[in-house]
């Protein structure tokens, strides 16, 4: 059976443009597949930012780690396997100031390890999660997506990319505080219905 990841990270909870269509993208995709769902919501799990100690024990290797590394490491090999168990990874995202969501960020920077999701080779870093489809469900209040101002959908289509996975689509609802928010917001809402089919 194949497995969901779907991730958000709106502060906003139930109010969430960008959580209420991710959450209807997976349960979609699910029905029609019987795929389990695995959900990850950086808002409420407080993961930590990197640092020196943390990112030396999410080097080291699993069996030279001391006890403490492997206490530095724990939340990073949980975020590692859920991403690497994943057939499909779906992400609900916010712009937050033109950008990911801080905790995106910290996200990015614990499941990003080399020899693990990604490699160094002589032709420069190779990503080892291929085969795997992403969708990123995005909502911005005044960013248009796509647009110069817009850092977060590319960065984090890049980001995908430099772990291997590059089959990634786009859904968005942006300018939402506008006066045709709730016709931009409806028509995400329609591709997501196309997408789970």
């Amino acid at each position: 059976m194949s497995n969901i990841l779907h991730i958000s990270a709106s502060i906003r909870g139930t109010e969430s443009v960008s959580r209420s269509l991710s959450t209807k993208l997976v349960e979609g995709l699910a029905e029609s597949s019987g795929a389990s769902i695995v959900t990850r919501d950086l808002s409420v799990n407080d993961l930590p930012f990197i640092d020196a100690d943390r990112f030396a024990a999410n080097l080291a290797p699993h069996a030279e780690r001391s006890d403490e590394q492997h206490t530095l490491a724990a939340i990073a090999d949980v975020l590692i396997d859920e991403l690497k168990a994943a057939d499909t990874i779906v992400f609900g995202v916010p712009i937050y100031n033109f950008s990911v969501p801080a905790t995106v960020k910290a996200w990015a920077d614990l499941v990003a390890r080399a020899g693990t999701t990604f490699r160094y080779t002589e032709s420069g870093p190779v990503g080892q999660l291929e085969g795997k489809k992403a969708y990123i469900s995005v909502a911005s209040g005044g960013t248009p997506v796509g647009s110069d101002m817009d850092f977060m959908t590319p960065w984090l289509k890049f980001f995908l990319g430099f772990l291997g996975i590059t089959d990634v689509e786009v859904v968005a609802a942006d300018g939402i505080m506008g006066k045709d928010g709730d016709e931009k917001i409806a028509a995400a809402h329609d591709k997501i219905e196309k997408l789970a089919g």
